[in-house]
């Protein structure tokens, strides 16, 4: 008898201190609400393999695993998702070839949008670059004026149609202005017209930012100048946080040693001007590339504290081998759902499951 009272004494005590935490959680969630959340994920694109299935050996989409991530978008309900690059394999200028594939990858996306939650594209390599052999046999990626044409043609009408934001999300967006793009001939070497391929806009209080990492004429950069301009006005605005977009990371996730660095770290001049930008303005930068989730402060050793979230993680082929992952999360499927409060404070989550079509799981819970 004594054994049991003290159970149901446990349990009692143990149920009281959780009401008390929902309660002092739904206090605080009162006091400083949500007022804008996103997903972000990228790299759905799949390898040409006579591996896949019929239909995506036509598409090169990893369709299962892309289409699993998407319904658990939409029913997470948030207002946006920015997929982060390498929607398509890309890598061609045929127009014919890069319209199909945008196409499928469109139509996988249409139903978000009718349900609440607005795509919002960011350009990668696999769409703007070409990849071909030069005489002497050597590989080249190379970003072609063509194809990023082919991009505003795809994905113009999302980059940022005010009517369908306001239908889609509830209220309208401010500070878009499609000329708002780094200027052709200026000091960060663009060659040709980045409109829709870097843009921004406020919403909620914050601002989205948009970049596209491979220009024309110079591959694997950022257009630091023409963002501090941008992060600049959005801060005299009154901006309260600050979200980057890009596709290539500033800093490569070194799962294994010896890895060459795939990113901005090419050029490490331009990768410490993006990156003091985001340090300086308290911005968070998503991007994808690797083929991986990974999240961290690059410079918390050198008193930083901007993170870089890495969510390359959408369907195309794991980054790291099975015997050079490190971490559980270094070979799943995963994506992030971001919450922003009205004081600017930031929560995120990341959700992931594995290649054998597992149970998700709850990858990360943190504030950034």
């Amino acid at each position: 008898m004594r054994v049991r009272l003290f159970a149901l004494f446990v349990i009692s005590t143990l149920t009281a201190c959780l009401s008390a935490q929902r309660v002092v959680a739904t206090e605080v969630e009162e006091s400083d609400p949500v007022v804008f959340s996103f997903a972000t994920v990228g790299d759905s694109r799949e390898e040409p393999s006579p591996d896949l299935n019929a239909q995506n050996r036509i598409w090169l989409q990893n369709t299962k695993a892309w289409s699993r991530i998407l319904r658990e978008i939409q029913a997470k309900k948030p207002h946006a998702l920015f997929f982060n690059g390498d929607m398509i394999m890309g890598y061609t200028t045929d127009k014919n070839v890069l319209n199909r594939q945008y196409a499928f990858w469109r139509g996988m996306v249409a139903n978000l949008m009718e349900t609440g939650t607005y795509v919002l594209p960011v350009p990668g390599n696999h769409e703007v670059q070409e990849k071909f052999k030069d005489d002497a046999g050597k590989v080249h990626k190379v970003a072609r004026q063509s194809n990023e044409d082919s991009w505003r043609d795809n994905m113009g009408d999302l980059i940022v149609d005010a009517a369908r934001w306001k239908a889609v999300v509830g209220s309208h967006f401010s500070a878009f202005d499609a000329h708002n793009a780094p200027a052709i001939g200026g000091p960060d070497k663009i060659s040709t017209d980045q409109s829709q391929l870097s843009y921004s806009f406020d919403y909620a209080g914050s601002h989205f930012v948009v970049i596209n990492t491979d220009p024309v004429g110079n591959d694997s950069h950022a257009p630091v100048n023409w963002l501090l301009d941008d992060l600049t006005r959005a801060k005299q605005r009154g901006a309260n946080r600050i979200y980057v977009f890009g596709h290539k990371p500033a800093f490569t996730y070194y799962y294994k040693p010896k890895l060459d660095p795939v990113g901005l770290d090419n050029f490490p001049d331009n990768q410490k001007a993006f990156w003091q930008l985001i340090e300086d303005f308290h911005a968070t930068y998503f991007c994808g590339h690797e083929h991986i989730f990974h999240v961290m402060q690059p410079t918390a050793d050198k008193g930083g504290h901007a993170w870089q979230v890495m969510v390359g993680s959408g369907g195309s082929p794991f980054e790291a081998a099975k015997e050079d992952a490190v971490l559980v999360e270094d070979r799943l499927y995963a994506w992030a759902l971001v919450k922003v409060h009205a004081s600017g404070k930031t929560d995120i989550e990341a959700y992931g499951f594995d290649e054998a079509d597992g149970p998700t799981r709850l990858l990360l819970k943190h504030a950034l």
